[in-house]
C-alpha cells in the first residue's frame, strides 16, 4: 500500500482480503501481550482443540435454541455440572443460564432479588417512600454499582477497616432493614483475592431473622472463586449447602478456563428465580424461554466451557488451579525476599497476591513499579483501595492457567531488576496515577 486507508470513514473502494488483514494485523501488534497481562483475571490460553471448536461454532447464535439444539443441550449440561459442583440440594431442580460474563450474571441475580423482594412487599412498593437496598462490601466489582444505578436500588456499602479488606458479616447485618433485597458475598475479592466469609454472613443473617423476622437472601459473587474453591477448598462451606444462598454466579472466562466472554448464573431452585422474569419467544421457532439482558451472542464460548469440563474433569481442574496457587505462592515468596514490599495476600485463596511498598520505602511507590514493569512488557496494576483505606496503594498479580513457573521466575527477575534504579530516585516520579495503573474493571 502506498497510503494508509481512512480510519474514521469507509474507504471508497474495497481492499483485497489479504491487504485488509495485514492492515489490521499490523496495528494490533502494538497491543500488549495478553500472556504477560497480570492485571486480568480473564483466560489468555486454551488448547488448540478448544480454539478449533470455537471457530466451528462462532456462527451459531446461542439464543436460537430451536435451530441449534445440541448447543442448547451443552448449555443445559454445563448448568447441571455447576449445580452439582456447587452442592445444590437437587441439581436437577437448579435453574441457570449462560451469560456474556459475570457482569450480566450479577445483573440477572440482582433483578431476581429485587423482584422477590417487591413481590413480598407489594403493599408498600412501589411508593415514593420505599426504596429497595442491596448490602455489600465496598470491594465489590463495579457491575454491582451499575446494577444499583440502572435498577434504582440503594447501594449500602460496608467499608474497609484496618487490615480487613472485605465485608464484615456483623457490619453488613447492621445495614439491613425491611427494604433490603439481599446481601452480596464475594468469593474472591477483585482487590486482593481474598474470600469473604459467606458462612459467617449467612449465620449472622439467620440470627437477624430470629430477632426481627427479616428473612434476607444471599447472593454469592463467585466470579473467580466459585471455580477455585470447589477444587482446592472443598471443606469451605460457601455455596448452596447454605440454605440462605439463593444464587451464585461465576465467570467461565476466568478460572472457568474459557476465552472471553462467558458467565453463568444459577439459582438454587425455581422459587429463587421469579417466573415473570423469564420470557418466552416463538419467532425463532419453537417455544423458547430466555432470561438475559443480551439476546444474540455466539455459542462458541458455551461449547468451549463444556469442552473444558469434559476435557479436565474434577481432577484436571484441581491440578490446574493448584498449579496456579503454587505459582502465586512462589511469586509471593520472591516478593517477600526483596524486602521492599509488604504482602497483603499471598495467593492462598484466589491465586492472586497483592502487595504494597514497605513503610521505610520513600524513593518510589507502587505506581512507579507498575510503570517500570510495563517497560519490560509486564502489565501489573497499581491502584488505591476504596473507603476507608484510600491511603493504601497496592500492586496485584493474578496467576492463572498459562502463567507458568518459568514465566513467574522471569517476572520475579524483572521485578528485582527494576528496583536498583527506583531506589536511587529522590522521590516517587509518577504524577498521573490514573495513567500509571493497568487496573480497570
Amino acid at each position: 500500500m502506498t497510503e494508509a486507508p481512512p480510519k474514521h470513514r469507509l474507504p471508497d473502494a474495497p481492499l483485497s482480503p489479504s491487504t485488509a488483514y495485514q492492515v489490521v494485523h499490523d496495528e494490533l501488534m502494538l497491543d500488549g501481550n495478553s500472556r504477560l497481562n497480570l492485571a486480568t483475571f480473564v483466560t489468555t490460553w486454551m488448547e488448540p482443540q478448544a480454539g478449533q471448536l470455537m471457530a466451528e461454532c462462532r456462527d451459531k447464535n446461542m439464543i436460537d435454541k430451536d435451530e441449534y439444539p445440541r448447543t442448547a443441550e451443552l448449555e443445559r449440561r454445563c448448568v447441571a455440572i455447576l449445580a452439582d459442583l456447587w452442592n445444590a440440594p437437587d441439581p436437577s431442580a437448579a435453574v441457570g443460564c449462560s451469560t456474556t460474563g459475570s457482569s450480566e450474571a450479577c445483573m440477572l441475580a440482582g433483578m431476581a432479588l429485587k423482584r422477590r423482594w417487591s413481590s413480598r412487599n407489594a403493599d408498600r412498593y412501589p411508593s415514593p417512600d420505599t426504596r429497595p437496598n442491596l448490602v455489600m462490601g465496598v470491594n465489590v466489582q463495579v457491575c454491582w454499582e451499575k446494577f444499583c444505578t440502572f435498577w434504582e436500588v440503594e447501594a449500602r456499602l460496608v467499608p474497609m477497616e484496618g487490615e480487613r479488606f472485605h465485608l464484615d458479616p456483623q457490619a453488613a447485618v447492621e445495614l439491613c432493614d425491611e427494604n433490603t433485597i439481599g446481601v452480596v458475598g464475594v468469593l474472591g475479592s477483585t482487590f486482593d483475592g481474598s474470600y469473604e466469609p459467606v458462612a459467617d454472613l449467612c449465620a449472622a443473617l439467620d440470627a437477624l431473622r430470629e430477632r426481627t423476622g427479616l428473612d434476607i437472601p444471599v447472593h454469592v459473587d463467585g466470579a473467580s472463586g466459585a471455580m477455585v474453591a470447589p477444587f482446592l477448598d472443598e471443606d469451605l462451606v460457601w455455596d448452596f449447602r447454605l440454605p440462605r444462598v439463593a444464587s451464585i454466579n461465576t465467570s467461565g472466562h476466568k478460572y472457568g478456563l474459557v476465552y472471553p466472554g462467558v458467565g453463568w448464573a444459577l439459582w438454587r431452585d425455581e422459587e429463587a428465580l421469579p417466573e415473570e422474569l423469564v420470557f418466552r419467544v416463538n419467532y425463532l421457532g419453537g417455544d423458547m424461554p430466555t432470561f438475559a439482558l443480551n439476546f444474540s451472542r455466539p455459542g462458541a464460548q458455551v461449547v468451549a466451557q463444556y469442552y473444558s469440563f469434559l476435557r479436565l474433569g474434577r481432577d484436571g481442574y484441581r491440578a490446574v488451579q493448584q498449579a496456579a496457587r503454587d505459582v502465586a505462592g512462589k511469586v509471593a515468596e520472591e516478593v517477600a525476599k526483596l524486602g521492599d514490599f509488604r504482602l497483603l495476600t499471598r495467593g492462598d485463596q484466589l491465586p492472586v497476591l497483592a502487595f504494597t511498598t514497605a513503610p521505610e520505602v520513600t524513593a518510589y511507590d507502587v505506581f512507579d513499579v507498575s510503570r517500570r514493569l510495563r517497560e519490560r512488557g509486564w502489565l501489573v496494576p497499581a491502584y488505591t483501595f476504596p473507603p476507608h483505606r484510600e491511603d493504601l496503594s497496592v500492586l496485584r498479580v493474578v496467576c492463572r492457567n498459562g502463567f507458568s513457573e518459568d514465566l513467574a521466575a522471569l517476572f520475579a527477575d524483572d521485578l528485582r531488576g527494576v528496583l536498583p534504579e527506583l531506589r536511587r530516585q529522590p522521590h516517587p516520579q509518577t504524577r498521573d496515577k490514573a495513567a500509571a495503573t493497568g487496573f480497570h474493571h
